[in-house]
């Protein structure tokens, strides 16, 4: 927090020096900006205090601020959020690959609750939710203007208790119920196979603290065990990102120079490119990315990344458009700001969010004849597809 402060406290000197030298007509708009700021302020004081004097009801004015941030935070976009220190501790959690809960990255899209994807092998993926699910309540109650925070804090819960989701998805009349019983949920970002003998499959589940480095080991032990290498499939579907920091170091397992990702806000500052190195030994074997709705940020970087470079053949159906940027940002007494700062873009210049990843080759999923089958990744015609493309290389 110091260090933020200490930035803040920059950044307000380079204005004062700015506008000291910009002349009448600046510091006149400066003022009418600062006016129409203290008006406003003034009318959110005017409220807070009729409220707390007049309310049928005692209310702390402590709730009532929190509320107002959320309510203008929720104002801008569905990934800007206050944390509390509850919260704020729960954030850091996913980034272990280890916590209790159901097993969903979900967002707020067009102002629903949506599933991202189900994470593999976890609760809700056996129990056959799928990317693109609409939750419309959590045991009972609506999520209408549910955060995704209390969304979080609603499905997560410890291991063996239960939670019932009610979910709308293409061609249902009514909510499908769905009880669902809490696990600890461990999450294993690389799975490697072998096909034909000669061609390696690494499913990337997500992008945790160590997914660049387990990915290293899992293209050397390929390599090793196929005799020769002659194709790669990258496996993103149902992906639903992780840290960035991952995203760009496994996209530079795969490049030797070029644009990773270009990252641009509206503070100054907050521009930057993430540019591959030559570290001697990428993969030189065709490599295909298989994609669906359900990969989303980090994942979008990566097959981006890849695309652009026509370092790979990205297969499947568009991605899911989550391309924008949060800082967190620490506050006093250990709540925090989680706040949309910025924008991703491929290294041609695309825009990620809401647009999404274009496949190079359009295959939809096939549905398994047992609905009941959970090993559909790797079963469905795109990965037949991905097969049949590294052949003919």
């Amino acid at each position: 927090m110091k260090g933020f402060l200490k930035k803040g406290a920059i950044s307000v000197l380079i204005i004062v020096a700015v506008l000291a030298t910009v002349g009448f007509y600046s510091e006149r708009q400066v003022s009418a900006v600062d006016r129409t700021t203290y008006r406003n302020l003034k009318l959110f004081t005017e409220v807070l205090d009729i409220i707390e004097k007049n309310y049928v009801d005692e209310v702390k004015s402590r709730s009532l601020i929190e509320g107002a941030i959320n309510g203008m935070l929720k104002s801008l976009d569905p990934h800007s959020v206050y944390l509390t220190p509850e919260m704020y501790k729960e954030l850091e959690v996913d980034t272990r690959g280890k916590f209790g809960g159901v097993g969903i990255e979900i967002t707020i899209l067009k102002d629903v609750l949506t599933v991202v994807s189900p994470i593999e092998d976890t609760p809700a993926f056996l129990a056959g939710i799928k990317a693109g699910d609409q939750i419309v309540r959590i045991d009972g109650q609506s999520t209408k203007d549910i955060t995704i925070m209390e969304a979080v804090k609603k499905l997560r819960g410890p291991r063996g208790t239960k939670v019932t989701v009610s979910i709308m998805r293409e061609n249902l009349t009514v909510p499908l119920e769905i009880t669902l019983v809490r696990a600890e949920i461990r999450v294993k970002s690389i799975r490697t196979r072998i096909y034909d003998q000669n061609y390696g499959y690494i499913r990337i589940v997500s992008f945790q603290e160590r997914t660049a480095s387990d990915l290293r080991k899992a293209i050397q032990d390929l390599e090793t065990r196929a005799k020769p290498l002659k194709g790669l499939i990258v496996d993103l579907r149902n992906n639903p990102g992780g840290l960035l920091p991952q995203a760009i170091e496994v996209s530079d397992i795969f490049l030797k120079s070029g644009i990773i990702v270009s990252i641009k806000g509206r503070a100054k500052g907050m521009d930057s490119r993430a540019l591959a190195k030559d570290q001697g030994d990428e993969p030189v074997c065709p490599v295909v990315v298989l994609v669906n709705e359900g990969s989303a940020s980090a994942s979008e970087i990566v097959a981006g990344a890849l695309q652009s470079h026509k370092k790979a053949v990205l297969i499947g159906s568009p991605t899911f458009g989550k391309g924008s940027v949060q800082t967190i940002i620490p506050l006093d007494e250990g709540n925090a700001l989680k706040l949309t700062t910025a924008k991703y873009y491929t290294p041609d210049g695309r825009s990620i969010q809401s647009e999404g990843i274009k496949p190079d080759v359009a295959v939809k999923l096939v549905k398994p004849a047992d609905e009941k089958e959970t090993d559909e990744l790797l079963r469905d015609n795109q990965l037949k597809a991905a097969l049949d493309h590294l052949r003919t290389k």
